[in-house]
């Protein structure tokens, strides 16, 4: 082989060697231009709102410090042909754009566990929702007093107050909110149905079934007892008294003049003038106080069959009240109880 073309050669194999070295330089960039800017292992809390944009999401995963360039993430998702899913995702600083980008399409992780206790209202479970990021409290609760929405489900009043039904969902960040409400209240009515007697009532009927039952709601500490508050309530109806529930009276402190929950009920307290006070007015109040449970729901459609007018809590470590028929008896055994305090 001659010089000159072992010359040549040798000008090929350092031009190749240096086009390796550009090409593996330039990879460098393009991967630290859109990879994580931070070697921290703790994982962040990124969502997805339903309809978001591919360069919205990259301008938000910038924001938060998850990637370098929103513009190399926006070329990477394009030329995949991604598509994004929304929801609440776990993303770890230390991951490289096409693994957020494959996050992200994958829907892993992309529902939010929210759990609604048994007693709450829907101001309690609007502030819920949007603490965990599905939508604006303030949506909600309109959406829970969407008069056309209310007349989809034949519901008589003014809100889905006592239909929302204490569960555990499985949501998605950037829900509509009417979306969620329509949610609990489906799961409403699929549980209602499990209850005897509760398929023969009319839309007016149920509706005066769940307001008793959000009041028993508030009031039962021991299951065995919601049957038996309930017939106290029921036969005070009968002979229409007044149901003289402070659960009634917390309502009106927390939910309606934005108060704390009270340590007890005083007589000022039961002297306040409004619709849902039952020491003042006699019937049922306008509307259910809070979203009753299955236990609730059961005791109010089903009511126990006594005599009981009175109840009283005796024992507050164990939730025990006593029940009576006579005032002088009621009186005489024990103290006037606070209902129970909402998770």
């Amino acid at each position: 082989m001659g010089r000159r073309r072992r010359r040549a050669l040798i000008l090929l194999g350092s031009a190749l060697l240096l086009g390796c070295a550009v090409c593996g330089g330039a990879f460098l960039v393009y991967s630290r231009g859109i990879g994580a800017p931070s070697d921290s292992p703790e994982a962040l809390r990124f969502d997805v709102p339903q309809g978001a944009t591919m360069k919205g999401t990259a301008r938000a995963l910038k924001a938060r410090g998850l990637i370098r360039s929103d513009l190399w993430f926006y070329l990477l998702a394009r030329r995949r042909g991604a598509l994004l899913k929304a929801g609440s995702y776990r993303i770890s600083p230390d991951m490289d754009a096409p693994s957020i980008l494959a996050l992200l399409e994958s829907g892993r992780g992309a529902h939010v566990t929210v759990s609604v206790p048994e007693g709450y209202t829907v101001k309690k479970i609007a502030s819920l929702v949007e603490k965990d990021g599905i939508c604006p409290a303030a949506d909600f609760i309109a959406a829970s007093g969407d008069r056309a929405l209310l007349g989809e489900y034949g519901i008589p009043g003014d809100s889905f107050q006592g239909y929302l039904f204490p569960d555990t969902y499985f949501l998605v960040s950037g829900m509509e909110a009417s979306a969620v409400v329509r949610m609990m209240a489906d799961t409403f009515f699929k549980k209602l149905a499990a209850i005897p007697g509760s398929s023969s009532l009319s839309p007016q009927e149920l509706h005066q079934r769940v307001i008793l039952a959000s009041i028993v709601e508030r009031e039962y500490r021991r299951e065995e007892e919601a049957p038996l508050i309930a017939s106290v309530f029921v036969n005070r109806l009968r002979e229409r008294w007044g149901l003289y529930s402070c659960a009634t009276v917390e309502f009106i402190l927390t939910e309606i003049l934005g108060r704390p929950h009270p340590e007890a009920i005083t007589v000022e307290d039961t002297r306040i003038d409004n619709p849902y006070n039952t020491y003042k007015w006699a019937g049922l109040p306008p509307g259910p106080i809070s979203s009753p449970g299955m236990i609730a729901l059961d005791a109010a459609i089903n009511p126990a069959q006594t005599g009981y007018y009175y109840f009283r809590l005796v024992d507050s470590g164990a939730g025990r009240h006593h029940f009576s028929g006579d005032f002088t008896e009621h009186i005489e055994t024990g103290r006037i109880a606070v209902p129970k305090k909402a998770p």
